[in-house]
């Protein structure tokens, strides 16, 4: 009894991920401002704010329980378009969140493990007499280049700017550039491997 359980849970549930999952020609993926053929944003989803400042290219899975945001709220009227841009052939890692309010841009090939964060905006504390929820500093926009792994529970933070095929080693927090044909490491991240065409990969100091 209890396996033919387990199989109609496994059917019902199987049934709801098909049906419940965002593709480009379903109600919810026309609502974005282009999503590419052969994408998928997997059910359960998150949270979903302001798809129509959110591209996303072709041949593209975005896991179970990403979050995805343009600004704050449903129906904030954005500085830029598109906000977040994630390219052809990417794969988004499970419980993930990508909050944008200016400009991330994720380029082709990009894979990221589970729980990866990447925003381009984030809190001040400066001022003592109000909390700091209550504080942003500017935005400050991210890119990641094409054909880069960003490893499980990283964060990619404002004014972050990953080269083309990176590594980010998991749970790295990165601020500031990493350079093309590099894996780099830590919080804040900092490059120990890098290709050079003629010398081949070697390690840095």
């Amino acid at each position: 009894m209890g396996t033919l359980r387990n199989r109609l849970v496994e059917r019902v549930w199987g049934w709801v991920q098909l049906h419940g999952s965002i593709g480009p020609t379903t109600v919810r993926g026309r609502r974005f401002g282009s999503f590419g053929d052969r994408s998928v944003i997997r059910f359960p989803w998150n949270a979903i704010i302001n798809e129509r400042y959110i591209r996303i290219g072709a041949g593209t899975m975005i896991g179970e329980g990403v979050a995805l945001s343009a600004g704050m709220v449903d129906g904030q009227e954005c500085l830029t378009d598109p906000v977040v841009s994630i390219g052809d052939r990417c794969l988004i890692g499970r419980g993930s969140g990508i909050v944008g309010h200016l400009s991330i841009r994720i380029g082709d090939d990009v894979w990221t493990g589970h729980h990866v964060y990447i925003t381009d905006q984030n809190h001040g504390y400066e001022d003592v007499t109000r909390p700091i929820s209550a504080q942003s500093q500017p935005e400050r926009p991210v890119s990641v280049g094409d054909g880069s792994w960003i490893g499980a529970g990283s964060m990619i933070l404002p004014g972050a700017s990953i080269g083309r095929h990176v590594t980010i080693g998991a749970n790295s927090v990165v601020t500031g550039e990493i350079p093309d044909w590099s894996v780099a490491v830590g919080a804040p991240a900092r490059v120990i491997r890098r290709y050079e065409p003629g010398r081949g990969w070697f390690d840095c100091g």
